[in-house]
C-alpha cells in the first residue's frame, strides 16, 4: 500500500468532526466540514510534496519564506493578477472559480484577469488535491483545484489567498499568544504543519474565523479530540467553510496598499450605516458593502433612507445589486430623496450595496441603515409580467420554510396579482400552512389577507407600487403550493 506523503510516519485514526468543543454557537453546522478539512481530505493521496498540507514547496525556494513575492502594482493603483482556467473544467465548474476570484476584485484592488500574454499568470488546473505556491512565483505558476473536492468557494479563495502571499493564519508569528497547539493529539511527523512563520501582521489583530484558519481538528489522529484549542476562550470558534472573512479581506487590502471604501458582512444577520462610513471614510465619494450570509438568501431591509437628490440622482444615491459585484443584476437603481424602500430579497447568499455621493455632502444630508439576515426562499420582482411561485413549484414545497417575496412596480404603477393555481395543508384556521399578502412593502403594511388549504384567491390589486408575499409552512404536510401571475398597470 502506498501512503499519502501527508500521512507517512504515522496513521491517524479518523477524526469526529461532529464533536465541538463545549460551548454555544450561532451557527454550529458551520464548523463541521471547515475549508482545510475539506482540503486535507481531497489532497489525501496526492504525490504533490506539500507543505502545511496544502502548500507547494518550490524547487530552490524556502517554503517558509516569501521574499520579493507579491503581485505587481499598476500606476492606476490596481494589482492585476492574471489567470487560465484549465480546458478540463465544465462551463459550471469556471463559473464557481470566477465568482470566488469575483469577490477580491469587488472588494480589494487585487484583481484577477484572465490571462492573454502575460508571462507571469495562475494556471489554475484540476490536479491531484487543492493546492497552491505562497504568493507570486513567475511563469505559469500552478494552483490546482482538483473538479472533485476543491470547488467550494472557501476552497477556492484558500488557495488563491495563498497565491497572493498569505499563509494559514495559525502560522503567524504571535500565534501562541492565541492558540494552544495540542501536540499530544498529533502524528509527530504532522508537527512541521504546524510551524510558525516570521510573518508580517500587517498590524491587524489575529482572526479566528480567517478563511486560512486550520479548524479544531486539523491533522488530529484522536477521535474526538482536537489539536487546536483557542485562549482565552477555549470555545471560541476557529476555521469556517464560507469564504473570506472581513479580516482576510483587511490583510489583502492592507498587504496591497488599497484605499478602498469597502466592507464584508457576514454571519446570519447584521447591518450596515452610513455614519459609520462618513466617519471612517470622510474623503470617499464611494462605498461597497458586500453581504455574505451563511445560508439561504439575503433579506435586505432599509429601516432609515433619507438622501438628499443632488442632481436628479446622479450625484447622491444608492444602488443594490442582486451578487457580488455591479454587473450582477440590479435591484434598487439609484435611489435618492426620501422614500421607504421595499424589503429586498437576493436570488443567493450574496449582495452588494453601493452609495455614491458628491464631495463636500455633509453627514447631516444623507442617511441611511439597513439590517439584513436570511430567509429560506423567495426574490424580489420588478420586471413587469412574471410569475410568482411557492417554493420548488411545480414540486410540493418542503417544511419548514419562510419565503419573502417582494412585486415591486415603478411609481406611479399599480400591481394586478391572479393565482392560477392554490392548494396548501388544510387548517381551519389558516395557522399552519399559509399565504400571507401586504398590500405595500412591509410586514407592518395593511393585509390584504391571509390564505391556505384550496381557497379561490380574488383578483388583487395593489393600492401602491409594491406587495409583499409571505408564505409559511410547517413541520409536516404538504401541498402542491401555489402559482400567481402579476402585471403591472398605470396607477387610478
Amino acid at each position: 500500500m502506498v501512503l499519502s506523503p501527508l500521512l507517512i510516519g504515522c496513521i491517524c485514526f479518523p477524526v469526529a468532526v461532529d464533536q465541538l468543543p463545549s460551548g454555544n454557537y450561532e451557527d454550529e453546522e458551520a464548523y463541521h466540514e471547515d475549508v482545510f478539512s475539506q482540503i486535507l481530505k481531497s489532497n489525501n493521496g496526492t504525490v504533490k510534496k506539500l507543505w502545511q498540507g496544502d502548500i507547494a514547496i518550490e524547487t530552490g525556494r524556502s517554503a517558509t519564506k516569501c521574499t520579493s513575492c507579491l503581485w505587481p502594482k499598476s500606476a492606476d493603483g490596481t494589482v492585476r493578477v492574471p489567470y487560465r482556467l484549465s480546458a478540463d473544467y465544465s462551463d459550471n465548474e469556471k463559473s464557481s472559480i470566477r465568482d470566488a476570484l469575483l469577490e477580491f476584485n469587488t472588494l480589494t484592488c487585487v484583481h484577477f484577469v484572465e490571462r492573454s500574454t502575460e508571462e507571469d499568470f495562475l494556471d489554475i488546473v484540476s490536479d491531484s488535491g487543492c493546492w497552491s505556491s505562497i504568493g507570486r512565483t513567475g511563469g505559469a505558476q500552478t494552483l490546482s483545484l482538483m473538479s472533485s473536492g476543491c470547488l467550494a468557494k472557501g476552497i477556492i479563495q484558500h488557495e488563491v489567498d495563498h497565491a497572493l502571499g498569505f499563509y494559514h493564519e495559525q502560522s503567524r508569528s504571535d500565534r501562541d499568544t492565541y492558540i494552544d497547539v495540542l501536540w499530544q493529539y498529533i502524528c509527530e511527523s504532522d508537527w512541521g504543519s504546524f510551524e510558525m512563520v516570521d510573518t508580517d501582521n500587517l498590524d491587524l489583530p489575529y482572526d479566528y474565523s480567517s478563511v486560512m484558519h486550520y479548524g479544531w481538528y486539523a491533522f488530529s489522529n484522536t477521535s474526538g479530540q482536537p489539536s487546536l484549542r483557542p485562549k482565552p476562550d477555549p470555545t471560541a470558534n476557529i476555521g469556517q467553510r464560507y469564504g473570506l472573512s472581513p479580516l482576510d479581506v483587511s490583510k489583502v487590502k492592507e498587504l496591497y496598499g488599497c484605499k478602498l471604501c469597502t466592507y464584508l458582512l457576514t454571519g446570519v444577520n447584521g447591518s450596515l450605516d452610513s455614519h459609520n462610513y462618513m466617519s471612517e471614510y470622510p474623503t470617499e465619494t464611494s462605498c461597497l458593502w458586500l453581504i455574505r450570509v451563511n445560508k439561504n438568501k439575503v433579506l435586505l431591509q432599509f429601516d432609515t433612507f433619507r438622501m438628499s437628490p443632488s442632481g436628479g440622482c446622479t450625484d447622491n444615491y444608492i444602488m443594490v445589486y442582486d451578487g457580488p459585484s455591479r454587473s450582477s443584476r440590479v435591484l434598487v437603481e439609484r435611489a435618492c430623496g426620501s422614500l421607504e424602500l421595499p424589503l429586498l430579497v437576493a436570488s443567493s447568499g450574496v449582495l452588494l450595496v453601493e452609495f455614491v455621493h458628491q464631495k463636500g455632502l455633509r453627514a447631516s444630508e444623507t442617511e441611511f441603515r439597513a439590517s439584513y439576515s436570511s430567509v429560506d426562499c423567495g426574490g424580489t420582482y420588478r420586471n413587469d409580467n412574471g410569475t410568482v411561485t411557492s417554493p420548488g413549484y411545480p414540486n410540493p414545497y418542503t417544511n419548514l420554510v419562510h419565503c419573502m417575496t417582494t412585486i415591486w412596480a415603478p411609481p406611479g404603477y399599480q400591481i394586478i396579482l391572479n393565482f392560477t393555481l392554490f392548494e396548501l395543508e388544510y387548517s381551519f384556521s389558516c395557522s399552519y400552512d399559509y399565504l400571507l399578502i401586504h398590500d405595500g412593502s412591509q410586514p407592518s403594511s395593511p393585509e390584504v389577507g391571509r390564505f391556505c388549504s384550496d381557497m379561490e384567491i380574488p383578483t388583487i390589486v395593489s393600492t401602491g407600487n409594491v406587495l409583499l408575499l409571505q408564505f409559511y409552512s410547517d413541520h409536516w404536510m404538504n401541498n402542491l403550493g401555489y402559482r400567481a401571475d402579476y402585471h403591472f398597470v398605470p396607477a387610478l
